[in-house]
């Protein structure tokens, strides 16, 4: 499962992007359970656009 960085202080957060969806997540949820991070829309866990298979 994806892992969400720690944000950096004074940082932008890094966008989220859930493949299902096909979309940007804004709002993403957190398994209280594991700590995944997953979208609100569909529950897929999300992934950072860098890790995307685009290009």
């Amino acid at each position: 499962m994806p892992q969400v960085p720690e944000p950096k202080p004074g940082a932008q957060p890094q966008p989220l992007y859930c493949p299902n969806c096909a979309r940007e997540v804004a709002d993403p949820l957190t398994c209280g359970d594991c700590s995944a991070v997953i979208c609100r829309v569909c529950g897929t866990p999300l992934e950072s656009p860098d890790e995307l298979g685009f290009g």
